[in-house]
């Protein structure tokens, strides 16, 4: 049941919070999605609001078209590993019930429910892979607070030069020619 994917790309944003599936989760600590999920239910005074959420329909729909077009066709690779879409779904009409989010805490949360050996063992990668998630956004969050000064100071700039070349254009632009005088008869 392990995945070959790499931790933080089974990360999704959802509601504005880094999350993870259930049967992702499920997948890593080495259980049947429904017995990782009857496992949370049974201890569900463990998971506060903030630790895990369940998808709405729409949520779902739009997540589910997502992992469809994005995933590797098995025929195609020949491996023998089913492709996301059939994980997400399973072999028996897809799933009866939305999927649970679970935040970096509910994942970890997850874990000592479990309590199992691959359990706490993955936990650990699974807390790195949303820490890694994290500094990654505060890195881009520090490039783009340096990009947004640096655009300040350009268009300081910029203005300054259309007041130097707004004072130098007369200056640039030739007097015009003197009138030539007639070459000829005069009268």
């Amino acid at each position: 049941m392990k995945t070959s994917k790499p931790i933080e790309s089974l990360i999704l944003t959802l509601r504005g919070q880094k999350v993870i599936l259930d049967a992702d989760l499920a997948a890593l600590y080495g259980v049947p999605t429904k017995v990782f999920n009857q496992a949370v239910k049974r201890n569900a005074d463990r998971f506060p609001v903030n630790f895990l959420f369940q998808l709405n329909t729409v949520e779902w729909g739009s997540l589910k078209s997502q992992i469809v077009t994005s995933s590797e066709d098995p025929a195609r690779s020949g491996e023998g590993v089913p492709n996301r879409s059939q994980f997400a779904t399973g072999s028996h009409g897809g799933r009866r019930t939305l999927p649970y989010a679970f935040t970096e805490y509910g994942a970890l949360m997850a874990a000592n429910v479990l309590s199992s050996a691959q359990a706490v063992k993955m936990s650990v990668h699974v807390v790195r892979a949303f820490i890694s998630q994290r500094e990654l956004l505060m890195a881009r969050s520090d490039v783009l607070e340096k990009l947004a000064q640096m655009d300040a100071k350009l268009l300081k700039h910029d203005e300054a030069l259309r007041v130097i070349w707004r004072e130098l254009q007369p200056l640039l632009t030739p007097p015009p020619d003197a009138p030539k005088p007639r070459i000829g008869f005069k009268p």
